[in-house]
């Protein structure tokens, strides 16, 4: 964890990381549990950050740590389908599926996957 300075914009005080929401935390620690698998190194990955932050920046009515995370969540799914780790039509299929768990669920309520999700 000693890399992590090295990620541009990370959103911190004084304790680490600040999350806005869990997903944020969750895209966070699968990052870190790719990297620690070996499936990129930090410098690989922060050169890839700092890509989407340039080619995707922050809309101006975006939070900056919703649009940090967008941008993110957006870097890991690149570099999971560069890798071979998943592909492209695999994470849209899952993207898709938690869409439409994320309408079906009342509000306040966890997420969660079911098979009829995948049916859309």
């Amino acid at each position: 964890m000693s890399a992590l300075p090295q990620v541009p914009g990370l959103p911190r005080d004084a304790d680490g990381p600040v999350f806005g929401a869990p997903w944020q935390a969750q895209a966070f620690a699968m990052a870190v549990a790719l990297h620690a698998k070996g499936l990129f190194t930090w410098p690989e990955w922060a050169e890839a950050l700092a890509n989407t932050i340039r080619t995707a920046p922050a809309a101006p009515d975006e939070d900056a740590g919703a649009a940090y995370y967008r941008q993110w969540l957006e870097t890991l799914e690149r570099m999971v389908a560069r890798t071979g780790a998943s592909s492209e039509g695999e994470l849209r299929r899952y993207r898709d599926a938690w869409d439409h768990a994320a309408d079906r669920t009342p509000h306040g309520q966890p997420i969660t996957l079911a098979p009829e999700d995948f049916d859309r």
